[in-house]
């Protein structure tokens, strides 16, 4: 089982982005974002269940990211709008069968946003 990331990059202030993470040798019932800035501890930022309804976000992102996934293609999404210096940080995809535990990561995408 792999989660390859993908989409990071720099941009600046108000600007977009959209990471994907794509997954392979399983469907997962749950998929979701992760991400850890320099000295800090990794946060929740959001998930999704694989039906499609459901998402969660954490309160920082809510109103400017979108989670979304496409089952045909193994992929969840993160549309990243308006965004802020205070999302630069390392972000990750994870994944899980149920309630619990992330069982699988990916190897991170770099986010940075300038001023």
């Amino acid at each position: 089982v792999q989660l390859q990331a993908s989409g990071g990059g720099l941009v600046q202030a108000g600007g977009s982005l959209r990471l994907s993470c794509v997954a392979s040798g399983r469907t997962f019932s749950v998929m979701g974002w992760f991400r850890q800035a320099p000295g800090k501890e990794r946060e929740f930022v959001a998930n999704i269940f694989r039906s499609g309804v459901g998402a969660s976000y954490a309160g920082s992102v809510k109103g400017r990211f979108t989670i979304s996934r496409d089952n045909a293609k193994n992929t969840v999404y993160l549309q990243m709008n308006s965004l802020k210096p205070e999302d630069t940080a390392v972000y990750y995809c994870a994944a899980k069968m149920g309630t619990g535990e992330y069982d699988y990561w990916g190897q991170g995408t770099q986010v940075t946003v300038s001023s």
